[in-house]
């Protein structure tokens, strides 16, 4: 086919789906892109056939891309279709499960471009598939949903968010309860094969006409789920072992759906001393006030931090935009700065809290007669350690909640990208927003005591041996990069990192028994450094995780052993760096 044909072709295609596309925006705008390229436009040319470059692909992370017209983006089409090769699914599966059973399910969104609509579309879809479907009545956060899917016992969730990418992106995360799939259910999000069980019955759905959309017949909550949501999340607190409620908090929900519903819930554990960022404060899909709505990227918090040193705070706490991530961020007694703590501390300081509130007989979160602590394989090993000490179990799993929360017996997980599970029995995913309340007790705990967290923190390594973290990630235009980036490591694997060789190699693309394959590969050094080099599962990028262990044998040795750390992996990262030949 000559470059030509190829162009007409391409032109036809778009024509083709717009005469079908519901959405007159998006019709529109796609129109308009034919005319560009039909004129000679290279940048019109090259936005359709990425716009048709094959079709987006449903996995375990759901959908998520750009908005926008044609099959490789997130539009009304779509997620349609989407939608009915999921409705399919949970028809099969409660058939199988439970014969003669009506299928449910519950459908969330955020305050994104389109979330509404997407969700009204789903809700639509799913009823005229004979789904009994529920609906949120509002733009709510994610830990809503997950909470919601097991609190009305329904087959399966739907949830429109993009969490924390850029404003021009939406996505489809979807969970399984456990009527639909009673071994793998119970309110998590998607993992093989389930997902690409649904992604075969999204491919066998006919042409659009053929998708049928019911007028009504799903139900619209009322409050009452909310408010149950906060009520439980709030009871979390325990203010008979950790009374002190001494604690100035500023919060910022970073435009997302998170706000209201953070507020109420602190509120009510006793937290009353909550200013948010009023820039920040309410729900808006274009994100104003920062270039990239997610807590970890430089510049996202300078609202909140301005805020903090005005108030005198004590404390910062931000969710991401659909509030299933948490950050923290405090003033340190060495600099006299603010800064953000890492994932990695928060989610030590929360383990340590964890282990206090089970010796104290916290039987709310005991679960099968076990304690079982779990992290992400790219989060601190000192999770592992904390957990040892306290006589409890712990599991490395791989990235991502839908696997930390499949743990059995899990009472608390975490992943080093903000993400922290403090309530398995109640929502089995990552929830921001009971993480900030159990932040919130553990600083004020901490307070109480004349300490700060990372007083806290280093009481955990003089115990433990210091900790530190970093990351490198090299984001890249073509995905094609990142594979060959990965088999240079493979064909020419590097011997040591920091001046110490290497002793542990495992590709973990070949698996193992305690984790299934996946693309990545882990290095650990005679001086326990540990590398870890994997894909992004969500960015076109190559996401590498630095770990460094000093040990530590008294708090006078914490200065020297932070600069020694941090220049063990300023090393590191140069290695890593001309490793991978950048």
């Amino acid at each position: 086919m000559t470059s030509s044909d190829a162009e007409l072709r391409l032109l036809a295609e778009a024509r083709e789906w717009a005469a079908q596309d519901p959405d007159p925006a998006t019709k529109a705008s796609l129109l308009e892109l034919v005319r560009l390229a039909e004129d000679g436009d290279p940048a019109a040319r090259q936005e359709l056939e990425d716009s048709f470059r094959g079709t987006l692909q449903f996995g375990t992370a759901g959908l998520r891309a750009a908005l926008g017209p044609g099959p490789n983006r997130m539009n009304r089409v779509v997620v349609r279709r989407a939608a009915a090769g999921l409705a399919a699914f949970l028809v099969d599966a409660v058939a199988k499960a439970a014969a003669g059973t009506r299928p449910r399910a519950v459908v969330g969104y955020d305050a994104r471009h389109n979330s509404d609509i997407f969700a009204a579309e789903t809700a639509a879809i799913f009823t005229a598939a004979g789904i009994e479907t529920f609906m949120l009545p509002a733009a709510l956060p994610t830990p809503l949903l997950a909470y919601a899917v097991r609190a009305l016992d329904c087959d399966g969730g739907v949830m429109v968010t993009a969490s924390h990418n850029p404003p021009q992106d939406n996505g489809y995360k979807v969970y399984l309860g456990r009527p639909a799939v009673p071994a793998d259910g119970d309110g998590a999000q998607i993992v093989a094969p389930y997902d690409a069980e649904i992604a075969a019955r999204i491919s066998a759905v006919g042409t659009l006409d053929s998708i049928a959309l019911a007028a009504d017949g799903w139900t619209v909550l009322d409050s009452s789920l909310a408010a149950n949501y906060q009520r439980s999340t709030a009871a979390l607190a325990m203010p008979g072992r950790f009374p002190a409620r001494d604690l100035r908090i500023v919060l910022t929900p970073l435009h997302g759906v998170g706000g209201g519903t953070a507020q109420e819930v602190l509120k009510a554990a006793g937290f009353k001393d909550v200013t948010v960022v009023a820039e920040q404060a309410d729900p808006d899909p274009d994100f104003p006030t920062v270039s990239f709505p997610n807590p970890e990227e430089p510049g996202a918090l300078d609202l909140a931090l301005e805020a903090a040193e005005r108030l005198d705070a004590d404390l910062v706490i931000a969710n991401d935009p659909d509030a299933d991530r948490a950050a923290v961020a405090a003033k340190d007694p060495d600099t006299g700065a603010w800064r953000m703590l890492r994932g990695d501390e928060v989610g030590s300081l929360l383990g340590a809290h964890m282990v206090a509130r089970l010796a104290d007989g916290d039987t709310a979160v005991e679960t099968d007669g076990r304690g079982v602590f779990a992290n992400s394989i790219v989060s601190s090993r000192l999770l592992a350690r904390i957990a040892a000490a306290a006589g409890l179990a712990h599991e490395e799993t791989l990235t991502g909640f839908k696997w930390i929360s499949r743990v059995p017996g899990l009472v608390y997980g975490y992943e080093e990208a903000l993400g922290y599970c403090v309530a398995p029995e109640q929502v089995k995913d990552k929830d921001g927003i009971s993480a900030a309340v159990l932040i919130a007790e553990l600083a004020a705990t901490a307070k109480a005591a004349g300490k700060t967290v990372f007083d806290t923190l280093d009481e955990l390594y003089l115990q433990h041996g210091l900790h530190a973290s970093d990351q490198l990630s090299i984001r890249v235009a073509d995905l094609g990069l990142l594979d060959a980036m990965m088999n240079r490591l493979r064909v020419s694997p590097p011997e040591s990192f920091g001046q110490s060789a290497v002793e542990v190699f495992t590709d973990l693309a070949e698996g193992s028994a305690q984790l299934p394959p996946t693309e990545g590969l882990l290095y650990i050094t005679r001086n326990l450094t540990r590398v870890i080099i994997r894909p992004s599962g969500t960015e076109p990028k190559l996401k590498c995780y630095l770990e460094v262990i000093h040990q530590v044998g008294s708090a006078a040795e914490l200065p020297a052993a932070r600069q020694a750390a941090r220049a063990s992996l300023d090393e590191v990262r140069h290695d890593v760096s001309e490793a991978l030949g950048l």
